[in-house]
């Protein structure tokens, strides 16, 4: 045990960066037995706000995977112990246990520090909420298992102990937001179930537990208790389907509920002619000096509005609520909604403003594609001032768009489509769209946000304003 000890280093799961506490395990690209180098990447994981490859910051074996795919894992529990020396030792018998001790082995990393992914810091909080003393808390996961017998009823198992004195909130059972959920779904009272986590918390398999008994009566077989609840959750009935809310998707409810009653929305719609601009696409697509660039209807939108908000400067700003201040921003994160398979996602393109049509026609380009194969970085999502979404391509006319947290304004891009126009005093064919804008009263007046829209509007109307009005 001394040798191994001294030979096994191990990586917990690091902070990416913006405040973080948990990831989702997605994949695994190792296991044990293989060997590894410094920087290589061993898993995928997916934060509330993106998915991230997680490189190891050291070489050697892979001894243990300490966590299974699919499972939620806070920030700065060991994942992957790695022998780094002498002779690898051989795997565990158990590859993955879900709720495996952060601290079987000494780790190599001083106390307190976590590994980090190149590019982003720890944050204070999430370093000392993590951090554990193992040797109070190894009596804790034993401690209710005598009275596992006893009948389930609330007074017993409510007061998890660590060396004989309550851990914390002793009326109320310790368990992280996912496993409430979890009993929620599944009936079960958390004052009844019997804690087996690190310092009597209620851990998911204590929730599968503690709802298996009541379908078959038996509290003998206890190993197969697990699999029935997981057939329970998903409604074998097939009349309904439950879903738990997590990474990406939690994330953008939580945003759009916080934004919806947080700042006052306005919306204002203007119908527009963008014949001109639909021909002015056909043309640049067909420029060789422009083969390469990806000319298409939604970077004409984005220019028109970086223009717009150049004439209109006071549009690009935030509410400083603490403060209570207008921030306003002299350069523009212009923000693009984009639908991934994990959900709705704003990364923006930094410093937008000063970009040429070129070099904004690439940036849209790679920040859509990034998007589509979920490789956007957290930081690609931070610091957007105003945003983009393009309802349109789904053939959607408009919509009232929501504002994307601490933005001001959100112009909606409807579908292109041909419509009887009076053009020149007479009814012909034209190329019609329907622009939504939305944004925060509380800095944004009627007056500022009207200007705002109707300058995007004569720009896709008329687009040789571009020339003249950049």
């Amino acid at each position: 045990m001394t040798e191994s000890a001294q030979a096994v280093r191990e990586f917990k799961m690091p902070d990416v960066g913006e405040g973080l506490t948990e990831a989702e395990i997605l994949k695994w690209y190792v296991q044990p037995g293989d060997t590894v180098t410094d920087g290589q990447v061993v898993c995928e994981v997916e934060t509330a706000k993106a998915a991230v490859e997680l490189p190891i910051p050291f070489d050697g074996t892979v001894r243990e995977l300490r966590f299974t795919e699919g499972t939620t894992v806070d920030v700065g529990q060991v994942i992957i112990s790695v022998a780094t020396g002498g002779g690898a030792p051989a795997p565990e018998p158990e590859a993955a246990p879900a709720e495996a001790p952060a601290a079987e082995a000494e780790s190599a990393e001083p106390q307190g520090r976590q590994p980090v992914l190149v590019g982003y810091g720890v944050s204070e909080s999430s370093t000392k909420r993590r951090a554990r003393r193992p040797a109070e808390q190894a009596p804790a996961a034993q401690a209710p298992a005598p009275e596992a017998p006893a009948p389930a009823q609330a007074p017993a198992p409510a007061a998890p102990v660590a060396n004989g004195t309550p851990v914390s909130g002793a009326d109320r059972p310790l368990a992280k937001p996912p496993v409430r959920k979890l009993a929620k779904d599944l009936g079960v009272d958390l004052a009844t179930v019997v804690p087996t986590g690190e310092g009597g918390v209620v851990t998911r398999e204590d929730v599968h537990a503690a709802a298996a008994p009541q379908a078959p009566a038996e509290p003998a077989p206890a190993p197969q208790a697990a699999p029935a609840p997981q057939a329970a959750a998903p409604a074998p009935d097939a009349r309904e389907t439950r879903i738990p809310v997590k990474g990406v998707r939690k994330a953008t409810a939580q945003a759009m509920v916080g934004s919806a009653f947080t700042a006052p929305h306005v919306t204002e719609f203007v119908t527009v002619d963008v014949t001109r601009t639909m021909k002015l696409v056909e043309k640049m697509k067909a420029d060789k000096d422009l083969a390469g660039v990806r000319v298409n209807p939604l970077l004409m939108v984005a220019r028109a509005l970086l223009v717009a908000i150049r004439r209109n400067p006071d549009v690009n700003a935030a509410w400083d609520e603490a403060n209570q201040e207008i921030v306003r921003k002299h350069y523009v994160n212009l923000g693009i909604a984009a639908a991934t398979p994990r959900g709705l996602i704003v990364p923006n393109i930094k410093d937008a403003q000063a970009k040429t049509l070129p070099e904004l026609a690439s940036a849209l380009g790679e920040l859509v594609s990034t998007a589509r194969e979920g490789r956007t970085s957290p930081a690609d999502m931070q610091g957007g001032t105003v945003t983009i979404t393009n309802v349109g391509v789904f053939g959607v006319d408009t919509g009232t768009p929501i504002l994307n947290p601490g933005e001001s304004a959100i112009l909606a891009f409807g579908a292109v489509k041909w419509q009887p126009w009076v053009h020149k005093g007479k009814v012909k064919p034209r190329q019609v769209t329907t622009l939504a804008l939305s944004f925060d009263h509380r800095l944004v007046d009627g007056e500022l946000g009207s200007k705002v829209l109707a300058d995007v509007a004569a720009v896709l109307e008329h687009p040789k304003r571009l020339l003249t009005w950049t």
